[in-house]
């Protein structure tokens, strides 16, 4: 599925392992390593270019500014705004894909009224936990990254949000899913993006392809009156059949509807052909509401 609901956010060309991108009014060159075919032009040396992130032989790398921009700044979707700041490892503290994700999901809040409960796993800076929040649910963010969890605060502060709508925990996922377990918690509605390799507070070790069903399993025990359970992931070894398995199998004697789908965004540039770039893929179970 094409994310095609910004305005604030383009992906202007595309090409020899690199994506040229706009944010704003500010333009980021960054490796991509999907984008293997050939550039139409040399992104490098576009005019407006802001910065470019250039991989080290060690496997950093660092920023190169070519034209001033600030620190950070905010972009806006569906009236919803958020934080954008280039950091360490080519990211900016948005994965603008998702926006198909946070439609989908938003819509089911909607559609089932009240304030439904959420649990957001490996929630990062928030962006689903914002979106959700503003459709009407009540969110649990979780991420094992206390810098990641405050970024998710401000987001929510810079959309007005009221405190009650999003609690915010730093922990490792799975143990947290555990002690809610024991606690008895309940959630409506669960949606994970798991990392392909990570690190909690605790130097608890992650692996994508060892803990993703074993989690997955584990996680549908809090899940009561379900709305719906959403695993994404941009691991390009787990195509969207292995997602869909997985929710099928944890879904089991649930009923309700199954899907699975690639998440792409446009590219601008179409002058040697129309391209989307490939970004993961989603796999989303739904309640009968």
């Amino acid at each position: 599925m094409i994310a095609d609901s910004w305005k604030d956010y383009e992906i202007i060309a595309a090409g020899g392992g690199e994506k040229l991108e706009r944010w704003g009014s500010v333009y980021l060159l960054r490796p991509d390593p999907q984008a293997i075919w050939d550039a139409p032009f040399k992104l490098k040396d576009y005019p407006k270019l802001n910065a470019r992130y250039v991989r080290a032989s060690d496997g950093g790398g660092r920023w190169e500014t070519y034209r001033a921009f600030p620190d950070e700044w905010t972009v806006e979707w569906q009236r919803l705004k958020f934080l954008i700041k280039p950091m360490g490892f080519k990211h900016t503290g948005l994965f603008p894909e998702q926006a198909v994700n946070w439609l989908k999901t938003s819509e089911l809040c909607k559609k089932r009224g009240g304030r439904p409960a959420v649990l957001n796993l490996f929630g990062y800076t928030g962006g689903a936990s914002v979106a959700l929040a503003a459709a009407g649910a009540f969110v649990t963010h979780v991420d094992a990254a206390k810098g990641m969890v405050d970024r998710c605060r401000q987001n929510a502060a810079l959309n007005s949000l009221p405190a009650y709508g999003i609690r915010y925990i730093v922990d490792d996922c799975k143990k947290f899913v555990q002690r809610e377990i024991k606690r008895g918690k309940k959630y409506n509605a669960v949606l994970m993006d798991p990392p392909s390799y990570g690190r909690g507070p605790g130097g608890e070790m992650w692996r994508l392809e060892d803990g993703i069903y074993e989690l997955a399993m584990l996680v549908r025990e809090v899940i009561d009156k379900p709305l719906f359970y959403l695993i994404n992931s941009y691991t390009t070894g787990l195509q969207p059949t292995v997602i869909k398995n997985i929710l099928s199998l944890v879904m089991s004697g649930a009923g309700g509807s199954l899907d699975a789908y690639e998440l792409t965004l446009p590219v601008t540039d179409c002058s040697k052909g129309k391209t989307e770039l490939p970004c993961g893929c989603s796999g989303l179970w739904s309640g009968n509401d």
